[in-house]
């Protein structure tokens, strides 16, 4: 059973936006985090704003240079996307092992990214490809890094009278790998043991950009730049692929808890990113033969 609270529906967004500028709210869409956080707490909840009636929110445009991805797409949304699998080949991987059906037909982007779970799957696949956020709030909107906006263990730079309105990227390049992989328990309806995202983009042989995003090894999802730094410049030999999942797996500060244990955490993500790195390399390399 839930605990009573209070459930505010506004019917656009300049309404919801007026809403969380005059009262203690918090925004709720799919609810797949928060409903199962208030039943665990079993206290009166507060007061939440209801996004269901803001279609505006809800879907996914693309263009030759840009993705824009509403906040209430759903995970079944990503899926569905027929263009998804080129615009973001790391966010279908991570869609299709994302919880259960019924889950993905609920859960949506901005709820994912603005929890703030360190085991966000939505995140790394999003950070790898350096996507942008709009925020929006009734005094005007703002865009910053997906990067930037990532603080700490459930803390985000969102403002409390603020929305995530959209999330965008750059679809990849020619030349580009862009690859997920998740480590559960199990398959499906998991919590996240180790996520792992990278994205290689080969030019004359050469990397020329490296993204690495790792996800449940940290207070909060991030990014291995270190790692990154290692790759860039020249081709991926194996040495060089061992020396950046090396380093990423020491820019980690896992946790043990019921999943895992710290140490394999960590040697999880040394063996994922050079497995990641390795096939990202022969992928983006293939593009050019």
């Amino acid at each position: 059973m839930l605990p009573p609270f209070e459930l505010l529906e506004p019917h656009s967004l300049d309404q919801a936006l007026k809403m969380l500028a005059t009262s203690e709210s918090v925004p709720l869409a799919g609810g797949t985090n928060l409903l199962p956080d208030l039943r665990a707490r079993g206290e009166a909840g507060g007061r939440f704003i209801s996004l269901a009636a803001l279609d505006q929110l809800h879907g996914i445009e693309h263009s030759d240079s840009r993705v824009l991805m509403g906040a209430r797409t759903t995970l079944s949304d990503i899926l569905h996307d027929p263009l998804m699998p080129t615009a973001a080949p790391s966010l279908v991987s991570m869609a299709k092992v994302f919880a259960g059906s019924m889950v993905r037909n609920a859960a949506t982007v901005a709820g994912n990214i603005c929890y703030g779970s360190p085991s966000a799957d939505v995140v790394p696949p999003l950070l790898s490809l350096d996507a942008e956020l709009t925020l929006a709030s009734a005094a005007g909107e703002r865009t910053l890094s997906l990067n930037d906006f990532l603080l700490d263990y459930k803390k985000t730079a969102r403002r409390p009278d603020e929305l995530l309105i959209s999330v965008s990227w750059a679809p990849p390049t020619t030349g580009t790998a862009n690859l997920f992989y998740k480590l559960g328990r199990r398959r499906g309806d998991a919590i996240t043991v180790v996520g792992v995202a990278v994205t290689i983009t080969i030019e004359k042989g050469n990397c020329t950009k490296a993204r690495i995003a790792l996800g449940s090894v940290a207070p909060t999802v991030f990014r291995a730049q270190e790692a990154e730094e290692a790759l860039v410049g020249g081709p991926l030999t194996a040495t060089t692929i061992g020396t950046a999942a090396q380093a990423a797996a020491q820019a980690s500060r896992p946790i043990d808890d019921i999943r895992a244990s710290a140490d394999y955490r960590r040697h999880a993500v040394h063996m994922l990113v050079r497995r990641l790195l390795t096939e990202a390399w022969q992928t983006a390399g293939s593009q050019h033969d």
